[in-house]
């Protein structure tokens, strides 16, 4: 059974099931936040990758990180009131990542992203996925500002 998505998530960014890499927020700072996601064991992306050994793509692992980066864009624009109701972060680059560790079914993702720098309408961040306290991924990369 698939976890409640927390509110505070869907309230900032347009991404929903089955595509939403968050359950829930466990902490947003000024520049940093903290989210988790449980992979459920029947997850359907394990069917297919690998049926015999299955593992969480990579990808989908960079993804879990954007999302956080732009939850807490999505906060961060919300303090801004020239901003305007309708600004989306969106993913303009990625700088760079590190893959270093196996997930599994059934695995909680401790999911971390940062503000690095902001360069006007544009954001540098990196971020990490966790699982059991040791990094799975390490990720670099560049969000803008897309008006809806």
């Amino acid at each position: 059974m698939d976890t409640p998505v927390d509110p505070f998530i869907l309230e900032r960014i347009p991404h929903r099931p089955p595509f939403l890499w968050l359950d829930r927020v466990v902490e947003v700072g000024e520049a940093a936040i903290r989210a988790e996601k449980t992979l459920p064991e029947d997850l359907d992306v394990f069917r297919g990758h690998y049926p015999d050994y299955p593992l969480l793509p990579g990808v989908l692992l960079c993804e879990a990180v954007f999302q956080a980066g732009a939850v807490l864009l999505g906060e961060l624009l919300r303090q801004e009131p020239e901003a305007g109701g309708g600004a989306v972060p969106v993913l303009t680059r990625i700088l760079g990542a590190k893959f270093k560790r196996e997930v599994r079914p059934g695995d909680r993702l401790e999911i971390r992203a940062a503000l690095v720098e902001r360069l006007g309408p544009a954001w540098i961040m990196k971020g990490s996925v966790r699982v059991a306290g040791k990094v799975a991924v390490q990720v670099e990369f560049a969000c803008a500002r897309k008006e809806g």
